[in-house]
């Protein structure tokens, strides 16, 4: 029996996929479940498991665009499983090289080789000591090899023309993924009126309170007590306060929400993705590391679906972990808004009019002027700031072991 494999949908609105790699060749018996191919969407890379074992034959080539529900492959489930020995050809392999063979080029070199073979014209000598050049490193036109005026003329590089080393280059093919990633960046800056305003956080609370809790936080709830938990719930906190920052245009409509998804922006196998924390708003410090945690490891592994990656109402973009100092984040659309974390460095600040060595993070909130003010998004940043500045009474209503449930 011959079994049609055929796209399967991987999320709604997607209408055709890439054929990113085949894992198995034309003719190759197969396992049912067993991976046979990655394909990109334009929103992740997923693995295609054959439905049946037997024999299979592609019908697609890689970097093809195919349409879910097309045909990709075909699996004669009828055919018989190989034996499991190694096939004796694979053995004899190596004894098909001929060393005669490798022996033959140098004697053919050999032959045309003669005193002259390199050795330049007195014409050549002179532009290649004005230039430092060695004779060696110029083949020779002439008759036997012999580097001639021209031959030097032309080896000589103008100035500024680097010489030596690897000057190749490689040319390939963008995932589906990857393309859509640059499409939506740049639609963005192209459709939206993007602006990024700018402020500092002081994290020493922050690091109080990880130092003091974070090793019973981990023996409890098998999570750290990272930065994370913290940034979401401050942002949940500044979007109660400013709702505009939560909201979206739709032609000429805006669309306001009552929750908060927020987009993490990760860095997986196969480029930036975007899993989202559901309904952040309804979340713990715990809950918050547990998610993290749980979306970075699908992102890391391959293994994250689009659902998870599908929709968002806001995004956290933390490029401190790459060493980042301060960036404009680009917004993820049809987002509005997106908050830029940086590396925490100790900076001299004053303090009560005397300075002091503190960790400080910059941050930066990229937004859609259309439809959220300056006054809207340069509150919401400091609502952010005041949150991390002052976790204790603003984000654990003042009772840190019942915030964090230990």
């Amino acid at each position: 029996m011959i079994l049609e494999m055929k796209v399967p949908s991987p999320g709604e609105s997607i209408t055709e996929v890439e054929i990113a790699a085949w894992l198995v060749q034309d003719g190759d018996y197969v396992e049912k479940d067993q991976a046979i191919a990655e394909v990109d969407s334009d929103k992740a890379t997923l693995e295609l498991p054959a439905e049946a074992s037997g024999t299979i034959t592609l019908k697609a080539e890689e970097g093809d665009a195919v349409a879910v529900g097309e045909v990709v492959c075909l699996i004669d489930t009828s055919a018989a499983k190989p034996e499991g020995s190694s096939s004796p050809e694979k053995e004899e392999a190596p004894k098909k090289e001929e060393a005669p063979k490798k022996e033959e080029k140098p004697a053919a070199v050999a032959e045309t080789k003669t005193y002259a073979t390199g050795t330049a014209s007195p014409a050549a000598k002179k532009i290649l000591a004005e230039k430092g050049m060695d004779a060696s490193s110029i083949s020779g036109t002439g008759k036997d090899g012999r580097i001639t005026k021209e031959d030097a003329v032309q080896a000589v590089p103008s100035m500024g023309t680097p010489t030596g080393g690897n000057r190749g280059n490689t040319r390939s093919r963008m995932s589906m993924l990857r393309r859509k990633v640059a499409e939506r960046l740049v639609e963005a800056k192209n459709t939206t009126a993007m602006l990024t305003t700018f402020n500092e956080v002081d994290m020493s609370p922050i690091f109080a309170l990880r130092n003091e809790y974070k090793e019973t936080f981990k023996n409890k709830h098998g999570v750290g007590l990272g930065f994370m938990s913290f940034f979401t719930l401050a942002v949940v906190r500044a979007l109660k306060m400013y709702p505009d920052v939560n909201s979206m245009i739709d032609g000429n409509e805006m669309i306001s929400y009552d929750f908060v998804d927020v987009s993490i922006a990760v860095s997986g196998p196969k480029g930036l993705m975007v899993p989202v924390i559901r309904n952040a708003e309804n979340l713990t410090f715990r809950g918050v590391e547990a998610e993290v945690k749980r979306l970075a490891i699908r992102a890391r592994d391959g293994q994250i679906t689009v659902d998870e990656m599908t929709g968002g109402t806001f995004t956290i973009s933390n490029g401190g972990v790459f060493g980042s100092m301060l960036s404009t984040p680009i917004i993820n659309p049809p987002q509005s808004a997106i908050l830029g974390m940086h590396n925490i460095v100790e900076r001299p600040v004053a303090v009560d009019g005397k300075v002091e060595i503190r960790p400080i993070m910059f941050v930066a909130l990229s937004y859609d002027h259309r439809i959220i003010d300056g006054k809207e998004s340069v509150g919401f940043l400091v609502a952010v700031k005041e949150a991390l500045e002052n976790p204790t009474e603003l984000l654990m209503n003042s009772d840190v072991k019942k915030a964090l449930e230990l």
